[in-house]
């Protein structure tokens, strides 16, 4: 499997000084170099005859991300404040980038990336890319946690991802009964479903179902729910179904939080099990449901059920709530 294609990044920065450009030079080698991002820096362009301003041109234009480089000069000549025949390259490449800020300001906003290298200052950045009221990156050392805020904003991929958003409760501040087949499924077995089931003669609307689709299936069935650490109990009604084709089989239901086992029942036509579980700051319920085999249940029962081979589980979890 190949590798996606690097981000493309223009430096775009002024020649204050040698002591500037060998500074410029070694923050876009660290990023070439150790982050893989593929850097354009004209010194590294400078071993033949261009024509500079065509080679800006293309290159701002073929760029995913334009990093600013503030300094004083560079500052003067993107304000305008220089004279014409000063910093012409600077005052170019400024213009190209005003233009796209012009043109589409939120995407020139997410793609014109300021850059305070060290020993620079805030306010040497250039005036039309607000400094101080929008995101500037302040690199204090050329390592991976120094570029990391400024890696951020060119994968999209920053040091704290959003959480996936609950059920919501309808503004209620006491708690609320949620189904629990509504919450985010991470994982699912085949055969496992949402859907009705009717148990025990009981119709149960919300259901979680097992009904695997090949007599020959074996194996337990589950799910994962994200309960992301939100709820406080999960119960339900777990027993076979009413209309299963071995009416004669016995179902085992395992509560699993987290990878720990917390409660686990055996279930038969005519006798349900009531489940109702503390899940209070679990992240993942796991619900495992199956035929059991002879062996004893890591619970401690030693009892030997009687199963029929071949024949898959029909369970389902009517209406499992979770507050």
């Amino acid at each position: 499997m190949s590798e996606p294609d690097p981000p493309k990044v223009f430096f775009s920065y002024s020649h204050d000084s040698e002591e500037h450009k060998e500074l410029v030079r070694r923050f876009a080698t660290f990023l070439h170099s150790r982050i893989g991002l593929e850097v354009v820096l004209d010194q590294w362009y400078d071993n033949s005859r261009i024509d500079w301003s065509l080679w800006a041109t293309r290159n701002l234009k073929a760029a995913d991300f334009v990093i600013v480089v503030a300094s004083p000069l560079y500052r003067a000549r993107a304000d305008g404040e220089a004279p014409p025949d000063e910093g012409r390259g600077a005052q170019f490449e400024t213009a190209i980038i005003r233009n796209k800020l012009t043109r589409d300001l939120e995407d020139g906003t997410r793609r014109v990336l300021p850059v305070v290298l060290p020993g620079r200052s805030i306010d040497e950045i250039p005036e039309f890319l607000n400094p101080y009221s929008m995101t500037r990156y302040e690199i204090a050392e050329f390592t991976d946690g120094g570029v990391a805020d400024l890696l951020a904003a060119i994968t999209g991929r920053g040091k704290h991802e959003m959480p996936r958003r609950g059920v919501w409760r309808g503004g209620a501040r006491g708690p609320r009964r949620l189904p629990a087949g509504e919450l985010p499924w991470t994982c699912a077995s085949p055969g496992v479903r949402r859907g009705d089931a009717w148990i025990d003669g009981l119709h149960y609307g919300s259901s979680i179902v097992l009904r695997p689709g090949t007599p020959s299936a074996r194996g337990p069935g589950f799910v994962e729910l994200d309960l992301g650490g939100h709820y406080q109990r999960f119960s339900t009604v777990a027993g076979v179904l009413d209309d299963a084709r071995d009416p004669f089989q016995v179902g085992r239901v395992r509560v699993v939080l987290d990878g720990t086992p917390r409660c686990e029942h055996d279930v038969s036509a005519g006798k349900p099990a009531k489940i109702d579980v503390d899940v209070s700051g679990a992240r993942v319920l796991r619900l495992e449901m199956s035929r059991p085999g002879a062996a004893a249940s890591p619970f401690g029962s030693a009892a030997v059920v009687v199963t029929r081979p071949g024949r898959p589980p029909e369970l389902a979890l009517g209406d499992p709530i979770v507050t």
